[in-house]
């Protein structure tokens, strides 16, 4: 201060140069005590974090058995390669180290690790299911890629391919979408979860919970040893009422072909079988599809990944007259032994309709106009119920909604009505009402629908929300939930109204001019019915199926259930383009209900 004043200053102005000295120091040294002392743990776990990481360890999934405790769906180990985005210093160069190795763009690796959202010590998959080439390249090189860590984790596998692929679904990787969605229930980007069918359905309880490893790394990003362990909680066992080898003689019928078949236990709504052509491989899906194989799949017109047993929508055919004499007998429209003529040719208005028998049936009465399936006898029976009675007997029968089977994705089907027209300001008109009788126009249903319908017929008239699973059980072994028959509902029909309809729809395959006669099984008392379902209007020629291209021949039907006096089993079968009920669909449901009596019956032995 003193030199300060010699050299002109003020002893003043000294006093407070200094006093600013003195407090710069002062605050440089309260913020090294406020680093050290007040945050300084919290710098102390930084710091560790940089050192120490916590590894997520996935679950193993819950399995899938079959109604006998055959495993359908279980996992197996994959080898796949991550990368910690924050300890790769140059991205761009990683890339190009890391593409010939694996066979990838560089552009698709650089892609994967430079995605925005992520931690950055979060690791990011960028390859699954390595081969032994592959890892061993990985190997060999991972000292100059720094980032790189191969785990082995549990994949989706399923133990028959492509059976019940529709049924069992798929799971793939969980997308932005879904993470924003389920994030609280402990989801993270690089998770797997269900997607479709069963897994999504089950999927709080075949995802399990999972485990984690605290590791200390060094500059590498290299584990050094595991400081701290939590195990992962496998998912829990889920156990259907499929039967692995109806589902497989099911799948076996409908090859080549495009449409669906669905077994029930009449007694319960339990799917016995559940079928969609044509299939893929859910496999695919487990370790995520090459982009390739996903739009060959998408933009098949076949649409193989649509499950037709639950969002095929159809007109129903000649199977809905089983409805339309059901409301006729209720409501007293008909006397069950008059007879209506059929001549071939229906004139209503300016409009002639005809019947699928070109030279007519002749007089009939209710029970061989069901057997025979005679269009003309249900053109005047549905003028008489008329489409308001039509439409609500539909409704009681399940259609028109969806059946509540616990399966994402199932459509409600159609029931056309007067009062739908109404609200679109338009009339309804004779012509529809005939037309709705026999099962066609604007009419839309799924084939489980018509099975869940001829099955209520079957066991007396209980309409069952369908069941796909028994139980749920934990690791350890103990059932944790299980699901019984629920019924949904029953057909307003007197037991005087079923047991005529009994008689009739045992007629279309045991008389010999029933038109599912093709359905026979000697020595097995086999009901259904025949239904055609037309997919572009004819004109006044006739043309065999053979005659249309593929695309405009007719869906073919065919429902039934056996043994008839005593039903343990209703199927409802479609085939797209098939042609007829009789000749493409009754032979299907025949072989199927053979297997079905011959399991049953290998069961009865043991």
């Amino acid at each position: 201060m003193a030199w300060y004043a010699n050299k002109g200053g003020s002893p003043a102005r000294a006093k407070v140069f200094y006093w600013m000295v003195v407090a710069t120091f002062g605050l440089l040294l309260l913020r090294l005590w406020h680093l050290q002392v007040i945050e300084g743990e919290e710098f102390r776990r930084l710091c560790e974090s940089n050192r120490i990481r916590l590894v997520k360890v996935a679950p193993l999934r819950g399995r899938i058995f079959d109604r006998k405790g055959r495993i359908l769906a279980d996992n197996r180990p994959s080898f796949d390669l991550f990368v910690i985005p924050e300890d790769v210093k140059d991205k761009e160069s990683f890339a190009e180290g890391l593409a010939p190795l694996l066979g990838m763009p560089p552009e698709e690796i650089l892609g994967k690790i430079s995605q925005r959202g992520r931690s950055p010590f979060q690791p990011v998959r960028i390859k699954g299911d390595l081969t032994w080439e592959e890892l061993s390249r990985i190997k060999i090189r991972q000292m100059e890629l720094p980032g790189l860590k191969v785990s082995v984790v549990p994949v989706r596998t399923y133990l028959y391919r492509g059976l019940a692929a529709h049924l069992l679904g798929t799971v793939g990787e969980i997308t932005r979408e879904e993470l924003s969605r389920r994030r609280a229930k402990g989801y993270d980007i690089g998770d797997y979860l269900g997607k479709t069918g069963l897994e999504a359905a089950w999927e709080d309880y075949l995802r399990g919970l999972k485990g984690g490893r605290q590791v200390e790394v060094d500059a590498l990003g290299r584990e050094l040893r595991v400081l701290r362990e939590v195990e992962p909680i496998p998912g829990w066992d889920l156990h259907l009422t499929l039967d692995l080898d109806l589902q497989r003689k099911a799948e076996e019928l409908l090859k080549g072909k495009a449409g669906a078949i669905v077994a029930l236990d009449p007694s319960s709504g339990a799917v016995l079988a559940m079928a969609s052509a044509p299939s893929y491989d859910p496999a695919a899906f487990a370790r995520g599809i090459p982009l390739e194989m996903w739009k060959k799949l998408n933009e098949d017109p076949l649409h193989p990944l649509t499950n037709r047993a639950i969002r095929g929508l159809y007109a129903p055919g000649s199977v809905f007259k089983i409805v339309v004499a059901a409301a006729a007998l209720a409501e007293g429209r008909v006397d069950p032994d008059e007879r209506l003529h059929c001549g071939g040719l229906f004139p209503l208005g300016q409009k002639v309709f005809r019947c699928w028998k070109e030279e007519g049936h002749g007089w009939m009465d209710l029970k061989q106009a069901i057997i025979q399936s005679c269009d003309i006898y249900f053109y005047q029976l549905g003028l008489r119920v008329g489409p308001e009675l039509m439409a609500s007997y539909a409704e009681a029968f399940g259609f028109g909604r969806c059946t509540g089977i616990e399966l994402p994705g199932e459509k409600a089907g159609f029931v056309p009505s007067p009062a739908w027209k109404a609200k679109r300001g338009e009339r309804w008109y004779d012509g529809e009402t005939v037309v709705m009788a026999i099962g066609q126009g604007p009419f839309l249903v799924t084939p489980l629908q018509m099975a869940r319908m001829i099955a209520a017929v079957a066991n007396g008239g209980v309409l069952y929300q369908p069941l796909v699973a028994t139980e749920v059980i934990d690791p350890e072994g103990k059932g944790v939930r299980s699901y019984r028959p629920r019924p949904m509902g029953r057909l307003p029909l007197s037991p005087r109204v079923l047991r005529r309809l009994k008689e009739a729809l045992l007629g279309v395959v045991e008389d010999e001019k029933g038109t599912g006669r093709a359905a026979h099984i000697p020595g097995v008392s086999v009901a259904g019915k025949t239904g055609t379902a037309q997919v572009a209007k004819m004109g006044q020629r006739r043309l065999k199926p053979s005659e249309l291209p593929y695309e405009l021949r007719d869906h073919a039907w065919f429902v039934a259930y056996a043994p008839a006096e005593a039903p343990t089993i209703a199927v409802a079968v479609v085939v797209e383009h098939g042609g007829h009920g009789g000749s493409a669909a009754a032979p299907l449901a025949r072989e199927l209900i053979k297997e079905w009596l011959s399991i049953e019956g290998e069961a009865d032995e043991t």
